[in-house]
């Protein structure tokens, strides 16, 4: 028993540090050949620079304008989110306590959608929303966030929500209290680990999100991994530029997800994916 119990350990460390080395290892690419010259990466990709250089930098952050689509990102991000947190934690709250046959068909529905990947919906959703787009495209992908992302966003708080007690409610109820005041002064502060849950999982998407503003964002309106696309071209390839513009652009988002760690993992842990 225990020599099985010893075997099945070791494999569930092997595929773990297979697994962790299979995560790090673009990371640790993309890490070591930003501070290299063109002739070191090529030499040799996986070796540590001889010669560092901050010259990809500086020329990443110049042919990128960094800092403008820096704010565009951080625009984007921001109101998605924020908007995302906002009707989510309001449509999981009234699915959750509304007990009906719309509501459970809504939510079921909802839980459905998540499977339903975007490149399905691509080419008929461009087409009927195209005019919008045209009008305002950073406003049209803050819009278009909502429906792709709501669906989880509701599925967590929902599960969540559904560990707190009714009593709570009905007391309140008891007390004057009206469903907006019930949910804005009791219910949404005992939801912060999960809105931090929701907050990371809505942001990282959005954040490293290629396709769909490819197809809604003009060059002025181009977001961090949009910008970083202008090194690879169809004869030649940037590589130390390209490493160090990645480089910049997932820095912020790995900082936001550091704050609010110790909030993800509570949120995770007490019952937001139940």
């Amino acid at each position: 028993m225990n020599r099985r119990a010893s075997v099945a350990k070791s494999i569930i460390f092997t595929v773990g540090l297979v697994l962790s080395i299979a995560f790090v290892m673009p990371f640790f690419l993309v890490f070591v050949n930003a501070f290299k010259p063109i002739p070191e990466i090529i030499s040799n990709p996986l070796a540590f620079p001889v010669e560092f250089t901050w010259d990809n930098f500086t020329q990443a952050l110049e042919k990128m304008n960094f800092f403008m689509s820096l704010t565009n990102s951080v625009i984007i991000t921001v109101l998605s989110v924020g908007a995302l947190i906002l009707i989510s934690s309001m449509l999981a709250y009234y699915l959750q306590r509304t007990k009906n046959k719309f509501t459970k068909s809504t939510f079921l529905i909802l839980v459905a959608s998540m499977i339903v990947p975007f490149q399905a919906l691509m080419i008929p959703f461009m087409s009927i929303f195209a005019p919008f787009v045209s009008l305002n495209n950073q406003a049209a992908l803050i819009f278009f966030y909502q429906g792709f992302g709501v669906a989880l966003s509701t599925f967590l708080y929902h599960g969540f929500i559904s560990n707190i007690p009714m009593e709570l409610d009905e007391a309140a109820a008891l007390d004057g209290a009206n469903d907006f005041t019930i949910f804005w002064r009791i219910i949404f502060p005992m939801l912060k680990p999960v809105t931090a849950t929701v907050a990371i999982i809505n942001s990282l998407w959005i954040w490293n999100d290629f396709l769909l503003p490819r197809l809604v964002l003009t060059p002025e309106t181009q977001t961090l991994p949009l910008s970083t696309y202008l090194f690879y071209g169809q004869y030649m390839t940037e590589y130390g530029q390209a490493m160090a513009g990645l480089l910049l652009a997932v820095v912020p988002i790995i900082v936001f997800y550091l704050i609010l760690q110790r909030q993800f993992i509570s949120g995770i842990s007490s019952g937001a994916v139940k």
